[in-house]
């Protein structure tokens, strides 16, 4: 599957993968929602979804994530997100 998505969407892909909500990938790294939920968008047209879920399995077939990827201690901190059992 060949799929541009930008270093940008790369990464909100990502978090959106381990679970984070719009806010949360705001959080980490520091922008304002709406500009997290305009990339998660262009990036879910990309890869022709609109569900969360499959965002998650583009995200591990494009090697974007991976099954033991968690977020980092900062992206953690940052987020606000305590222990829930995955990240």
């Amino acid at each position: 599957m060949n799929v541009h998505l930008t270093p940008r969407e790369k990464e909100v892909v990502r978090l959106i993968s381990l679970g984070c909500t719009v806010k949360e990938a705001a959080d980490i790294l520091k922008l304002a929602p709406s500009t997290v939920d305009n990339h998660k968008t262009r990036a879910m047209a990309k890869l022709g979804t609109d569900k969360t879920a499959l965002v998650t399995r583009m995200a591990i077939k494009l090697r974007l994530s991976s099954l033991k990827d968690q977020l980092t201690p900062t992206e953690k901190r940052r987020s606000g997100r305590k222990n829930d059992g995955w990240n």
